[in-house]
């Protein structure tokens, strides 16, 4: 532990010595003058000596103060950088947690375009549990759930739904298995929602939906992961069952394509935030190029 005098002494002293005067520098720091006295007295005790000649006016140093006040300039002024270089820093850097699909499907491709028009670097923390905005070390959550939650700043993004997909390879291994009517005896694959409300949100729901209910299903993988079912299909293992909204540069590229009109309403996505955080300027400003923002063809 280092063996300093109380910070306020110290704080009082600099002031002082800098305007050689104790009301100025009461006036500085928001005290009254003879809260300043007391703590220049409390650390002439603790150097065991005066540190100003008060007497005559005008007031100075003694020696032993034109030494002191050096240094303990010094010290403050490297303390107030770095201070100000936290605040920049904390500036520059905007953290926005998502699902691990939607930063790996949707948010990585448009980084450098988001952190350029915010002027700041983003960060993506990806969990698919929600955070707790209220420890700071995220700035802004995307959430993906029918409706808005009750704490924190709520701003609706996206509606989603699901549609049946598949890549052109599976589509030419097995011609006039999909079709307007949906994925035809095509293989499939299963996305596991983890979610009990959500557990409709599948292939059976999907089928029930277009009018094809208890059909058998030829499900050929299953995946707790929604990036892991988007990896399955991009390969042509089978037809999936994805968000529309997750998926939205793979159809413009056309490396999959929709099978079928039937959909499934699916989890809106939200943007959450602190109410009283202090980058709330740049988190509007993300929030804004998000919802505006279209398919990386």
């Amino acid at each position: 532990m280092r063996k300093l005098p109380p910070l306020h002494a110290l704080r009082a002293f600099e002031a002082a010595a800098r305007h050689l005067h104790f009301g100025h520098a009461a006036a500085e720091l928001g005290v009254d003058p003879t809260a300043i006295s007391h703590q220049i007295r409390k650390l002439e005790a603790i150097l065991g000596g005066p540190l100003f000649i008060r007497r005559p006016r005008p007031m100075r140093l003694t020696a032993e103060g034109e030494a002191l006040y050096p240094e303990i300039r010094a010290a403050f002024d490297r303390m107030a950088n770095a201070v100000e270089q936290g605040r920049a820093t904390a500036r520059r850097t905007l953290t926005i947690s998502t699902t691990m699909a939607f930063a790996a499907e949707w948010l990585t491709p448009r980084l450098t375009q988001l952190s350029q028009e915010l002027g700041v670097d983003v960060h993506i923390d990806a969990e698919n549990r929600p955070v707790d905005l209220d420890t700071g070390e995220i700035d802004l959550a995307l959430r993906s759930q029918f409706d808005r939650g009750h704490k924190g700043l709520w701003r609706h993004l996206f509606d989603d739904r699901l549609i049946a997909v598949a890549a052109p390879g599976l589509l030419e291994e097995y011609p006039n298995r999909g079709n307007a009517e949906g994925p035809i005896d095509l293989p499939l694959i299963q996305y596991r929602w983890t979610s009990q409300n959500r557990e409709s949100l599948d292939w059976s729901g999907y089928f029930a939906q277009s009018g094809q209910a208890n059909r058998d299903l030829n499900i050929v993988a299953s995946f707790s992961e929604e990036s892991h079912a988007v990896g399955a299909a991009l390969s042509a293992m089978g037809a999936a069952l994805l968000s529309e909204c997750l998926i939205a540069d793979r159809l413009a590229r056309g490396e999959l394509v929709r099978i079928g009109e039937t959909s499934l309403a699916a989890p809106a996505l939200w943007a959450v935030s602190r109410d009283d955080h202090p980058q709330a300027a740049q988190i509007a400003a993300a929030i804004a190029w998000i919802a505006a923002a279209r398919p990386l063809a």
